[in-house]
C-alpha cells in the first residue's frame, strides 16, 4: 500500500471545567457546541477515543489500524511492538488554571490501578503573566505537603515558572504540576489517561459538584525530591526533549527541509504556514510523514516558519 502523502486526523474535542475556546480563536477552528474545550486529542489511539485520518487515499483509516497493518510503511522498521500507537498528542487551551496533579511512575502505576504517563509541554500560547507549575519549591517535604493538604497552603508549595510562547517543560511522571490560566499548550505524552488530582483550587465542576480528589495516589506517586525544574533548553540542533518514549525537536525554516530520517515523523505547525507534499498547513496542525514517504521535503510558505518534529524513541 502506498503512504507517500503526508496524512492528518480529525480532531477529538473534549470538554473541561478549566478550558476556554482559544482553538476556535487562536486556531481558526470549529468546535463543537458553545461549552469550555480544554483538550484537542489531534493523535489517539485508545479504546475510548480514535483518531481517523481525514484526506486523501487513506480517508477513514484509524491510527490503530495504520499502526496494527501498515506500521513499518506508516512509522518506520524499528517502531517498538507495543499493542497500541505510544504516544498520545493533544492542544490545551487553559482558560483556567488546572488542577494540581500527578501521573503515576511505571513501577507504581499498576498497583495504583492506573497507567503511566510521562509528558512534555510547548507553549504554542502564553498570554501575560503566564505561568505553569512545575516540581516543589526548595526544601518541601512530604510532610509539609500532606499537612498543606488538609490545613491549606499547597499553592506555596508548588514551583511557579512564568512562560511565553515557545516555552517548553519536561514532565515526568512522578512530577507534581499544573497549566496555569492562559496558556495554549502542546502536549506530547505516553499513551494514558491517568491523572491524580491532589489539589483543584476548591472549585466544583461542571456537574457544581467539587471534583474527585486522589490524594492517596497523589502522594503515593509524587516525587519529593524533585525540587524547581527549570524550562527545557534548546541544543544546537534544536532538540528540544528527547526521553525514552519521545524525542521533539524545534525548527524554523527558512528554506525547504528535507527529512531523510526512514521514521514516522509528527510535524507541528507553530508559526506560519508550510508545505507537505500537495498540502499547505497551518498553525496548530499536526501531520504524519510516513517512514516510507518519498516526497520527504518540508516547505515553508510564509517567511517566517516554524515546526516542533515529534518521533517515538527508538
Amino acid at each position: 500500500m502506498n503512504f507517500d502523502e503526508p496524512l492528518t486526523f480529525t480532531p477529538i474535542y473534549q470538554e473541561r471545567i478549566w478550558g476556554g475556546r482559544l482553538i476556535a480563536d487562536a486556531l481558526k477552528r470549529t468546535l463543537p457546541g458553545d461549552g469550555p474545550i480544554g483538550e484537542s486529542w489531534e493523535m489517539v489511539d485508545r479504546p475510548e477515543a480514535q483518531s481517523i485520518v481525514n484526506q486523501g487515499a487513506h480517508t477513514g483509516a484509524s491510527l490503530h489500524e495504520l499502526w496494527t497493518n501498515h506500521r513499518t510503511e506508516v512509522f518506520g522498521a524499528n517502531s517498538p511492538d507495543l499493542p497500541r500507537f505510544p504516544l498520545l498528542l493533544k492542544i490545551l487551551d487553559a482558560k483556567e488554571t488546572l488542577s494540581v496533579q500527578v501521573h503515576p511512575p511505571s513501577h507504581l502505576a499498576a498497583e495504583l490501578k492506573g497507567e503511566p504517563k510521562t509528558e512534555m509541554w510547548y507553549l504554542l500560547g502564553a498570554e501575560p503573566d503566564a505561568a505553569v507549575y512545575a516540581g516543589l519549591t526548595n526544601g518541601t517535604t512530604r510532610e509539609q505537603f500532606e499537612t498543606a493538604i488538609t490545613e491549606g497552603g499547597v499553592e506555596n508549595l508548588l514551583h511557579r515558572l512564568p512562560v511565553e510562547s515557545g516555552d517548553a517543560i519536561f514532565i515526568p511522571s512522578g512530577r507534581c504540576h499544573a497549566i496555569g490560566a492562559g496558556c495554549l499548550i502542546v502536549e506530547i505524552q505516553q499513551n494514558s489517561d491517568t491523572t491524580y488530582r491532589v489539589f483543584d483550587w476548591n472549585r466544583v465542576g461542571l456537574d457544581g459538584k467539587a471534583r474527585e480528589l486522589h490524594v492517596s495516589e497523589s502522594l503515593a506517586s509524587i516525587d519529593f525530591a524533585d525540587h524547581e525544574p527549570d524550562l527545557s533548553k534548546r541544543d544546537a540542533a534544536g532538540l528540544v526533549i528527547e526521553c525514552e518514549y519521545f524525542r521533539v525537536a524545534e525548527m524554523s525554516l527558512s528554506q525547504p527541509f528535507k527529512d531523510e530520517a526512514q521514521v514516522g515523523a509528527i510535524y507541528t505547525v507553530i508559526e506560519g504556514v508550510v508545505k507537505m507534499g500537495q498540502r499547505e498547513f497551518v498553525k496548530g496542525d499536526f501531520v504524519l510523514l510516513p517512514a516510507s514517504s518519498k516526497d520527504r521535503v518540508i516547505t515553508p510558505v510564509t517567511p517566517r516558519a516554524k515546526v516542533v518534529r515529534t518521533t517515538i524513541a527508538a
